[in-house]
């Protein structure tokens, strides 16, 4: 499995957002940065919580010029669900079959749970920042903002 750093270029992908359409990463080449974070699964009270202040701060990151993009390995009906039920604002992107999260290089929590790791890659695709942990679900937020405001 590769492992994606600090510093190096994030790889593109393409996958469906919880409307059914194709969301690439180069899409925002340029246009802004993106706060990327993988998730475990929609509708459980870690990923609730976590996708949930991610809508809260959600003003914040825009003004900060960035996109939020989560991703994890349900389906484009489960995201739909999933952001309708809690008003998410943000992509919700489907990665069935987990290429994407092996492409960033993921790791699994106790082997099974699908890792919740955020990526800050910035405006020219470049790895700003990498925060893993499992149970910090408002560091996730906290990390990225104070990344994207030192900007």
């Amino acid at each position: 499995m590769t492992s994606i750093n600090v510093g190096d270029r994030a790889p593109n992908f393409t996958l469906k957002n919880q409307n059914g359409e194709s969301v690439s990463l180069s899409d925002f080449k340029g246009e802004k940065a993106v706060v990327l974070y993988f998730y475990p699964k929609d509708d459980t009270p870690g990923c609730t919580a976590e996708s949930c202040a991610f809508r809260d701060s959600y003003t914040t990151f825009s003004d900060a010029g960035a996109e939020v993009i989560g991703i994890s390995g349900d389906s484009v009906s489960s995201h739909k669900q999933f952001a309708q039920k809690h008003n998410l604002p943000f992509t919700l992107l489907s990665d069935q079959g987990n290429q994407v999260r092996k492409l960033y290089g993921v790791p699994a929590t106790l082997f099974i749970l699908p890792g919740r790791v955020t990526y800050v890659i910035d405006k020219e695709g470049i790895v700003r920042h990498i925060f893993n942990s499992q149970l910090d679900f408002q560091g996730h937020i906290n990390e990225s903002l104070k990344v994207l405001q030192a900007a």
